[in-house]
């Protein structure tokens, strides 16, 4: 996922995907692919096999994603703006993912440590309290991404893509997570 928006961001593609978000964060200057894409479909060729890679990528269990495999991204078979522009920027996607799945690593890290990661598990509680029952079984999929706007996105039926600061601010991280978890318990 880390791939494919550093990707959707270095080819300018603003808005694109279900849902639409953010940049991400830090900053990801766009190129200029027209050239490379012209022959193979252009802009919206491009737009159109990004939104399908991503739909595709959202579908599948986290830490199940296939991975690029350069030179020739067969996991991006019959996408070929897609892939000139995968193969353009390979080396800096994957530079870049790296070092946001480090970040997120000790950010992880630090939450355990100080139990930041207790707030679902009350906002669940809470909930429980409210209905005076137990909450149904129930899968919550968050996939934490960084992005630049601080809020989260609501993929149904169970799954809620956020930017990863989101939890720093927990009233925010609250407001938007306890209409999802009030819909789930």
């Amino acid at each position: 996922m880390l791939m494919a928006l550093y990707l959707r961001d270095v080819a300018g593609l603003v808005g694109a995907g279900t849902p639409a978000l953010s940049h991400v964060a830090p900053t990801v200057n766009a190129s200029d692919h027209t050239m490379l894409i012209s022959s193979v479909g252009g802009t919206d060729a491009l737009r159109d096999q990004w939104e399908f890679w991503w739909s595709r990528l959202l579908q599948q269990v986290p830490g199940t994603e296939d991975t690029l495999t350069a030179p020739d991204f067969p996991e991006l078979a019959g996408m070929p703006a897609l892939q000139r522009v995968a193969h353009a920027h390979h080396g800096a996607a994957l530079t870049w993912a790296r070092e946001q799945t480090q970040l997120y690593s000790m950010l992880a890290q630090q939450r355990e440590t100080l139990g930041g990661h207790k707030i679902l598990a009350d906002l669940v509680q809470n909930r429980e309290m409210e209905l005076g029952r137990s909450a149904r079984d129930f899968t919550l999929t968050i996939l934490e991404v960084p992005l630049a706007e601080q809020r989260a996105w609501f993929i149904e039926p169970n799954r809620l893509i956020m930017s990863t600061h989101l939890l720093d601010d927990q009233e925010a991280f609250c407001s938007y997570v306890q209409p999802v978890v009030d819909l789930l318990v």
